[in-house]
């Protein structure tokens, strides 16, 4: 009898001191991925301490963000497709006046504009007219998409030029949370394939300047929330026998 969704376990911050794992053969961990490690060394990690070989995650994470994998393990990979699927929130730090070839602080600033006539009520307008709903967005060129077998950032690496079709995604809010010029913080609720980093790039176009992403949290996938999340230590303890 094949396994349902709703009856996988979910290993968390509540599973450290009453988790079954003798029989475990399906379950969703949630990882707090840390700073300038990449998704897969999430799922390696989780791989090594529970002995399970087939380990997958919902959803990669640049070695810059912080925030939330959800990890399918075992007969639970099956369905990390529907959780892909799934609206996510991010909590993201822009800087104004700066941009770079990646949208983020992973490369060198290529390029400054002027960032003092930018208000907040400016910001909030121009995310309410052309930033909320259904939006047209390029994914950047250092991204792992696939164009023609290879991925995006190879063609990057390689300095050759590529045709990057803009695609539809779905942005349900945007709220700032934090104004500072040069900075601000927005939290975003958005639908699979949005790519914050590009969100970055375009608010700072609309505003007349330049903008990149100075941080990235993601905290919630579906009903997957990043504060009952493990971190590394917690992982290794979870399934500490197995050390």
């Amino acid at each position: 009898m094949s396994i349902q969704f709703d009856e996988i376990p979910v290993l968390n911050t509540e599973s450290l001191e009453k988790a079954d794992l003798d029989q475990l053969s399906a379950a969703f961990l949630l990882f707090d991925k840390p700073k300038g490690r990449s998704s897969f060394w999430g799922v390696k990690l989780v791989r090594w301490a529970s002995k399970i070989k087939k380990v997958g995650h919902a959803g990669t994470l640049d070695p810059m963000a912080t925030g939330l994998l959800v990890l399918g393990l075992g007969k639970a990979t099956k369905f990390i497709e529907q959780i892909q699927a799934d609206e996510k929130e991010y909590i993201a730090e822009l800087k104004f006046g700066e941009a770079t070839a990646s949208y983020d602080a992973e490369s060198e600033v290529e390029q400054t504009s002027e960032w003092n006539h930018i208000t907040k009520e400016a910001l909030e307008k121009i995310i309410r007219e052309q930033f909320l709903g259904e939006i047209q967005q390029t994914p950047p060129i250092f991204s792992a998409l696939k164009i023609d077998g290879k991925r995006l950032y190879e063609y990057a690496r390689k300095g050759e030029e590529v045709e990057i079709k803009s695609r539809i995604v779905r942005i349900k809010e945007i709220e700032i949370t934090r104004f500072d010029l040069p900075f601000a913080e927005l939290r975003v609720v958005c639908g699979k394939g949005t790519y914050i980093r590009s969100l970055a790039n375009d608010i700072g176009l609309a505003l007349n300047s330049l903008a990149h992403l100075t941080a990235l949290r993601r905290t919630r996938i579906g009903t997957f929330n990043v504060e009952s999340a493990l971190d590394e230590n917690q992982v290794k303890t979870l399934f500490g026998k197995h050390d």
